[in-house]
């Protein structure tokens, strides 16, 4: 499972999909300008997420 924490503070985040319960997996998606955004995806298709945000910045995952 992902697990996001905030390089600020120390808040840690674990995530899943609340259609089927999964861990959401930890990965990329990247935009048409060549940028790379952090993501949580569902393992069996049912979406994804931008990674979560605390003290005014995008968590970081290690997993």
């Amino acid at each position: 499972m992902a697990t996001y924490e905030c390089e600020v503070c120390g808040m840690s985040v674990n995530a899943s999909c609340g259609k089927c319960d999964a861990p959401l997996n930890n990965g990329t998606l990247t935009l048409d300008n060549g940028a790379e955004v952090q993501i949580s995806e569902c393992p069996n298709g049912h979406g994804k997420i931008k990674s979560p945000m605390c003290c005014g910045q995008d968590m970081a995952c290690a997993a």
